[in-house]
C-alpha cells in the first residue's frame, strides 16, 4: 500500500497507475454534456452546392447571370406577345421615337425596334452559346488527348492545330458562306472551325504540368483507366481556365456573328440579329442615332455581363480556390 502511495504522488508515474490507483483528486471525470463542448458542427455541402454559395458571393457576377436570364426569357416571349413581327412594315410609323405603342421606336421600315433587338437576342444568342458548347466538347477532348498521351501523337495532332490556325477565320467564313449559303448553320459552323484551337492549346497545356502530379500518378497505380485519370483527375483541375476560356468564347462568338452581319456576309436581310440591326442604321446616324444604340448597348451589356458571369464561375469552381 505504500508503494502504490508513493508511486501516485510522484509526478512522474501517474502514466504508469492503472486507473483503479489514480486518486480522484488529480483527475476529474466528465459529463456526457461537456465531452463535445469543442466540437464544431459544419453543414454538409455538395461539389454544386459549394460552388453556387461561393459564387453568391461575387454580387457582380451575381447581376451579370440575372441579367443573362432576364435577356434570355425576354428574347423568349417578346416577339411571341408583341403584336409585331420582326419584318413586318408600317410606313406609316417610318423613323417613329419611343412611345408607349413603340417603346425602342421604329427604323426606316416602320418595323417595332424593341421586337427586332429581342429576335436578334436569339439569333446572336443561340450562335454564341452553340459556339462554345462545341468549342468546349472539341477543344477539351482533342487538348486532353494531347497532353496526356503525348510523343508522334501529340506531335502530329498539334501541327494539324497549327495549320488551322493559320489560316485566317474570314476566309473560313467567306468559303463556307459560299458552300450553304448565308444562314444561322454557316456562321456556327464558320466560328466553330477554328475557335477550340485556342481551347484546345490551353488544356494541353494544363495536362501536360498536371499528369506528373502525384495525385496523377497514385491514381494510375492503383489501376485507374487513362480515361478516367485525364477526365476525372486532370481535366477537373484544369476547370477555373476551361470555364473561362468558354465563357469568353460566347461574347466573341456573338461579336463575330456581329461583325459578320454588320459587314454583310452574315446573316441574310430580313432575318434580325445585332449586327444587322446596326449595319441598317448606320446609314441614318446622324439623324436617328438611336436606332444604333439599342442593338448596339445589347451586345455591349451581353458581352459585359459574360465577362463577368466568368470571373464569378472561375473562382467559385477551381479546385484550388477551395
Amino acid at each position: 500500500m505504500e508503494e502504490k502511495m508513493n508511486r501516485a504522488n510522484s509526478p512522474l508515474n501517474v502514466d504508469a497507475l492503472s486507473p483503479e490507483e489514480i486518486p480522484g483528486e488529480l483527475f476529474e471525470t466528465l459529463d456526457d454534456s461537456e465531452k463535445n463542448s469543442e466540437f464544431v458542427a459544419m453543414e454538409s455541402k455538395t461539389y454544386f452546392q459549394d460552388a453556387w454559395s461561393r459564387f453568391r458571393k461575387n454580387k457582380l457576377a451575381l447581376v451579370s447571370l440575372v441579367f443573362i436570364a432576364l435577356m434570355i426569357l425576354a428574347a423568349i416571349v417578346v416577339p411571341i406577345v408583341s403584336p409585331y413581327t420582326y419584318d413586318g412594315q408600317d410606313l406609316t410609323m417610318r423613323n417613329a421615337g419611343s412611345s408607349w405603342q413603340h417603346p425602342f421606336g421604329t427604323d426606316r421600315f416602320g418595323r417595332d425596334i424593341l421586337v427586332r433587338v429581342m429576335y436578334g437576342a436569339r439569333i446572336s444568342l443561340s450562335v454564341g452559346f452553340a459556339a462554345a458548347i462545341l468549342n468546349l466538347i472539341i477543344g477539351v477532348t482533342y487538348g486532353g488527348i494531347c497532353g496526356y498521351i503525348g510523343g508522334k501523337v501529340d506531335l502530329v495532332l498539334m501541327r494539324i492545330v497549327d495549320i488551322l490556325y493559320s489560316v485566317p477565320t474570314l476566309l473560313y467564313v467567306i468559303l463556307i458562306m459560299l458552300v450553304f449559303g448565308s444562314n444561322i448553320f454557316s456562321v456556327l459552323l464558320a466560328i466553330s472551325i477554328s475557335s477550340w484551337v485556342g481551347m484546345a492549346r490551353q488544356v494541353r497545356a494544363q495536362v501536360l504540368s498536371l499528369k506528373e502530379q502525384e495525385f496523377a500518378q497514385a491514381a494510375y497505380v492503383i489501376g485507374a483507366s487513362r480515361k478516367h485519370i485525364l477526365f476525372k483527375h486532370l481535366v477537373i483541375n484544369c476547370m477555373g481556365p476551361i470555364i473561362v476560356n468558354t465563357t469568353l468564347m460566347v461574347p466573341n462568338a456573338i461579336f463575330t456573328e456581329a461583325f459578320l452581319a454588320f459587314v454583310g456576309i452574315g446573316i441574310s436581310i430580313p432575318m434580325a440579329s445585332w449586327g444587322t440591326m446596326a449595319n441598317d442604321a448606320r446609314s441614318q446616324l446622324m439623324l436617328y442615332p438611336m436606332q444604333m444604340v439599342w442593338p448596339v448597348a445589347a451586345i455591349c451589356l451581353t458581352m459585359l455581363s459574360l465577362h463577368f458571369i466568368g470571373d464569378g464561375l472561375s473562382e467559385a469552381l477551381d479546385p484550388r480556390e477551395r
